[in-house]
């Protein structure tokens, strides 16, 4: 299983969207270089609240570009970045993908797949009505989270867009994606 990077965010400061960059820096363990969620132990303001010292799962939130099509479609305008992901792909189907998986973006760098975005209230007032779009419920009632997938750094490098996306999947039995 292969794909494409096709863009790559990041922002010093809080906000919702991330601005597009022409090349990210990866850090093992850490995340984004210069971007506001890197770090060792929780940045999302929420997780804060809870507890700061929790171990930041979300170094790295990575959507398939192919998310933005279907939003298009359903009259919403939304493009890499808008949803403050860092990286954007295409060709691989991310929320099908087990907890554990490695993706090696690019020549060096490595994320390891830690669980799906629980996307929040903001998006909301990015767009209104596009939460019901990424979150919503299967015919058997079960939450259905579609805003893509978080990750950490296990082996940190460049990542540009363009770059090749290559899936390692990890040994069975596979673990499904749970929110983190």
């Amino acid at each position: 299983m292969s794909g494409t990077v096709t863009a790559v965010s990041r922002n010093e400061t809080y906000s919702f969207t991330k601005p597009n960059r022409d090349s990210v820096t990866l850090l093992s363990g850490l995340g984004v270089e210069g971007d506001v969620h890197a770090g060792v132990t929780v940045k999302h303001r929420s997780r804060v609240a809870q507890d700061p010292t929790q171990a930041n799962l979300r170094q790295v939130h990575l959507i398939h570009e192919e998310l933005f099509g279907e939003l298009r479609a359903a009259g919403f305008d939304v493009a890499p970045g808008d949803l403050g992901e860092n990286i954007t792909t295409r060709g691989i189907d991310l929320l099908a993908l087990p907890a554990g998986t490695l993706l090696h973006l690019g020549d060096e760098a490595v994320v390891e797949v830690t669980g799906l975005r629980n996307p929040c209230l903001q998006i909301d007032a990015f767009q209104e009505g596009l939460l019901k779009q990424v979150v919503g419920r299967d015919e058997r009632g079960t939450v259905v989270r579609r805003a893509g997938i978080m990750s950490v750094v296990t082996a940190g490098g460049v990542v540009r867009p363009g770059d090749p996306v290559r899936v390692e999947l990890p040994a069975e039995p596979h673990r499904p994606l749970e929110r983190v």
